[in-house]
C-alpha cells in the first residue's frame, strides 16, 4: 500500500508534512471524504488551505490506483 502525506506549509515558508488532506482539496479532485477514507487516503476536518502540490497527489495516486486495478481484472477462459 502507497502512503500519501499532504504537504502543509509553516509561517516562515518551510514545509512539513500534515495531518491528511483538506475536505477543499479533496473536492477539487473530485473525491468526498467517505471515498478518500475507503480509498486509505487521510482527511483532516480542521485544516482550510488549499495546495496545488497536495491535489496534484491525489490526482496521481489516484490514476496509479485506476491503472493497477485495470490490469488486475482477469479475464475468464472458456474450459
Amino acid at each position: 500500500m502507497t502512503a500519501i502525506k499532504p504537504i502543509v506549509f509553516k509561517k516562515g515558508g518551510k514545509q512539513r508534512y500534515g495531518r491528511g488532506f483538506s475536505r477543499e482539496e479533496l473536492k477539487k479532485t473530485g473525491l468526498s471524504f467517505k471515498e478518500a477514507l475507503k480509498l486509505g487516503i487521510p482527511v483532516d476536518f480542521r485544516r482550510r488551505t488549499i495546495h496545488e502540490e497536495n491535489i496534484n497527489a491525489i490526482n496521481g495516486l489516484l490514476k496509479s490506483k485506476k491503472t493497477t486495478s485495470k490490469s488486475k481484472k482477469r479475464r475468464k477462459s472458456k474450459s
